[in-house]
């Protein structure tokens, strides 16, 4: 490994912390981090590339040419199916329970992400990958928060019972790789 590779996944073990401690709602922490690296980062690539082909999004093809080029990808997911029993309305539904019960509808279905979810957990979702991209941001690594990246690690099981996940590739080098992007 390179010393940029290394100081890299320095930034992105950061990151993971960043996330880890940013403010819960009620102080109920549902936020998984994982960090992909290595041969793991094409099976990522693969299966963004595999749900772009599939729902012709091509954005997300475009997105699995950074992950492979990054030195890694941090990746942060919420399990939004839960209920903190506020019954805010903000999911949608009038009732947390009115929610729950819609959540069972949808399955057997392939959407991007499960849903609905609870707003309150989508805002800590949130937060938290705001503080880590905030933390490689205060580091100078190259990053994007990518919708993409989080839908390809969620089909391939990586978050346990998160319903919602975003990721964010991480790089150093002499010109961003997330920069003059084209859709394929």
């Amino acid at each position: 490994m390179s010393d940029e590779a290394d100081g890299v996944m320095i930034v992105a073990r950061l990151m993971a912390v960043s996330a880890r401690t940013a403010p819960k709602s009620k102080g109920s922490d549902v936020i998984s981090v994982r960090i992909a690296s290595g041969k793991e980062l094409n099976s990522l690539a693969e299966s963004m590339r595999a749900f772009g082909e599939e729902n012709s999004l091509g954005f997300f093809i475009r997105d699995a040419k950074c992950v492979e080029k990054s030195s890694c990808c941090v990746i942060i997911g919420a399990a939004g199916d839960g209920s903190l029993g506020l019954d805010c309305g903000g999911c949608g539904f009038y009732t947390c329970k009115d929610m729950l019960l819609a959540q069972n509808k949808n399955k057997g279905k392939n959407p991007a992400f499960k849903g609905p979810n609870c707003i309150l957990r989508q805002a800590d979702l949130g937060i938290a990958v705001g503080s880590a991209a905030k933390t490689a941001s205060m580091h100078n690594v190259d990053n994007r928060i990518m919708f993409s990246a989080g839908v390809g690690a969620l089909k391939l099981g990586w978050l346990g019972k998160c319903t919602v996940a975003y990721a964010i590739p991480l790089s150093a080098s002499g010109k961003s790789i997330f920069f003059d992007r084209k859709v394929s």
